[in-house]
């Protein structure tokens, strides 16, 4: 058995710390909204397409959404997987090259049409939008388009545009959200032409299906050879590479993911993307925008819930009143109006801004991932109670019934992945917490290093005196606390004004943070998960306000005013999520959780669990090792299409 490399918590550390970005060359609203800074000109006025971007996108949406009509989604979920006419449908119109540039026979289009391609695809099975979601957010055209050379985008965006699907392998059976501890090799041959890849990835998404790769293997370092983890792509068919197995899960039924094994798989020198040791950077800078694609699925299933929610709570009767009339119900029913309204604009602005080029979004798009994924769950489970039991039927067992078929249990089992892939909800709130935190590190970072020394530290000290005798001072007093201040948006501007005082706490409250826990700030994941959350409601007030007064001014009468009034409900149901955040950052059980936690690893609580039958066990080990070598079982790959090599 393969044994993982041997990691401490600081190499870990300063792997991952190697594979951010490290440069702020553009400006970022959510980034000094962390420091303190409500800078309400980089989203106001509201950034807009042009006239030629948005007749060329809806062009091709009109086309789209003909085509969704006549797909039936309750195909996918009782045979558990897509028809392939479906997807030779989506590859003839266009869809497996909507961002890819027209100049490589792609459709060319904006960050805003892809998510609305996603959208549509997703009201038909989620598993659609997965399927094109990443085959081009984090399969083969990002990465090349962010990091290849014209010889590799001439090589292989043509093919993806046509259909060729593409899959990204990171992950492995003992190796999550880790990668330092990556185990997969590309060692260099001989000849020096090419790597030889040995390994097994687990979680391959569209990797059953795919024709192309892109594999994160580990090159070793020597001479003049930097070595690390670095970015390939791989044909699907090469040699020694076997799908050994098509993964199932709660949700997303009909999903491609697979487990993937590499055994002396030849791979030409060419097809390094960028530089040795920099595939994890590559994989980073992937995701900047690639994350959009999950908020854009949380909003349609959302904008999908509410639908069924208002039609139901209209249409049933208890007690001598509609449902909906009554005040349990009528606040569900407020909530998933004002939420879905909010998840919609965050996801529009954040893409406007990716299309508009003139902001750098890491920030925006993570705080979208992570509070989309929370939010659409929330909103999918209200449908649910709303429902009753109808709600916890089958679409199946229902239209058996002779009832409308409302997958509305299917909703809540395919959302709750997105709280999971493409980082976990807890992944998120610390890679957030660390570009929150990176002005602060960037001044005082050394004096919490315990290996600095007394004159390093001395320095550090003299730096961050001078930052912060400039940067607390301006967080004493704002224009959040003139009441004339943001007239511009009507009665939305109070909610703006509470925007910019709360900023200026949350940047206070994180210097308190980082005062009184110093290196320890880090292991502080409660306290930095509440700073992270603050942040991403007051993300979503600003882009749900400044949304709003777009469409008031450039809308009908009667929608601009009802989406001043989603958005006013909107903001206050976050004021008081914010409320509790703040009092929960000094005020919580942080510290008897760990206690009980430590107590009930070390088996102290075991008799709670006494008479416990559980079925799992004596089936297998926790997790699976692998053996380096050729597989043992069949190769299970399968093609949607052509191969178009």
């Amino acid at each position: 058995m393969v044994e993982q490399a041997k990691v401490t918590e600081r190499e870990a550390r300063e792997v991952a710390e190697e594979a951010r970005e490290s440069g702020w060359s553009k400006p970022s609203f959510a980034k000094e909204l962390f420091l303190g800074k409500f800078q309400a000109d980089l989203v106001h006025p509201y950034p807009r397409p042009t006239a030629e971007a948005t007749a060329k996108a809806d062009e091709f949406l009109t086309k789209l959404r003909a085509y969704c009509e006549t797909l039936d989604g309750t195909v996918i979920e009782r045979e558990s997987m897509i028809p392939d006419d479906y997807v030779k449908g989506l590859a003839e119109l266009g869809c497996f090259g909507i961002k890819i540039p027209e100049e490589y026979g792609g459709l060319g289009l904006s960050q805003v049409a892809y998510n609305k391609a996603l959208m549509l695809v997703g009201y038909v099975h989620s598993t659609l939008g997965v399927l094109l979601s990443a085959h081009q957010s984090i399969g083969i055209p990002e990465p090349l388009k962010l990091a290849g050379t014209p010889e590799q985008k001439q090589r292989f965006l043509p093919r993806c545009a046509k259909g060729a699907v593409s899959a990204f392998l990171l992950t492995e059976p003992d190796v999550g959200s880790d990668p330092a501890r990556l185990a997969a090799s590309a060692v260099p041959t001989e000849d020096g032409e090419a790597y030889e890849i040995d390994g097994v990835k687990l979680w391959t998404t569209n990797g059953v299906v795919a024709e192309l790769l892109v594999v994160m293997a580990r090159v070793p370092k020597g001479e003049g050879r930097r070595g690390g983890v670095t970015a390939f792509v791989v044909e699907a068919d090469s040699p020694g590479i076997t799908v050994e197995r098509r993964n199932a899960f709660m949700g997303l039924r009909g999903i491609e993911n697979g487990v993937t094994r590499f055994h002396k798989v030849r791979v030409p020198k060419e097809n390094v993307i960028g530089r040795e040791g920099d595939g994890l950077k590559i994989a980073l800078a992937t995701l900047n925008t690639g994350r959009l694609s999950i908020p854009a699925m949380c909003a349609a299933a959302s904008k999908w819930c509410l639908k069924i929610a208002r039609e139901w709570s209209a249409e049933r009767v208890q007690w001598g009143r509609p449902v909906g009339e009554h005040g349990a119900v009528a606040s569900k029913l407020s909530f998933m109006a004002a939420t879905t309204y909010a998840l919609e604009s965050m996801l529009d602005l954040s893409a406007q801004m990716a299309d508009e080029g003139r902001n750098d979004i890491r920030i925006e798009a993570a705080l979208a991932k992570l509070w989309s994924s929370e939010m659409a769950c929330l909103v999918a489970d209200e449908l649910v109670q709303i429902r009753g039991g109808r709600g916890y039927e089958t679409a199946a067992s229902l239209a058996a019934r002779g009832e409308r078929a409302v997958p509305a249990e299917q909703i809540v089992r395919d959302l709750r992945i997105n709280r999971i892939f493409e980082g976990s909800t807890e992944i998120m709130h610390l890679l957030v917490a660390r570009e929150a935190v990176d002005a602060h590190l960037s001044a005082a970072g050394e004096l919490a290093d315990p290996d600095a020394s007394a004159g390093t530290k001395a320095k550090a000290a003299a730096k961050a005196s001078g930052f912060y005798a400039k940067w607390l001072p301006q967080l004493v007093t704002g224009k959040g606390q003139l009441p004339t201040s943001y007239n511009e948006f009507g009665e939305l501007g109070k909610h703006l004004r509470y925007v910019e005082r709360a900023a200026r706490k949350l940047a206070r409250s994180t210097f308190y943070g980082m005062a009184r826990w110093q290196a320890g700030l880090e292991k502080r994941q409660g306290f930095l998960a509440r700073i992270v959350n603050i942040g991403a409601e007051l993300w979503a007030m600003s882009a749900t306000c400044v949304r709003a007064e777009m469409q008031r001014k450039e809308d009908d009468e009667k929608t601009g005013k009802e989406a001043v009034a989603l958005a006013d409900a909107f903001c206050q149901q976050a004021r008081g999520r914010i409320e509790e955040q703040f009092r929960a950052l000094w005020d919580n059980t942080d510290d008897v959780d760990g206690k009980v936690a430590r107590s009930l690893l070390k088996g102290e609580y075991a008799w709670l669990e006494a008479g416990v039958i559980d079925p799992s066990e004596g089936t297998g080990p926790w997790i699976t090792g692998w053996q380096p070598g050729p597989s043992k079982v069949d190769n299970v790959a399968r093609r949607y299409l052509p191969d178009t090599k």
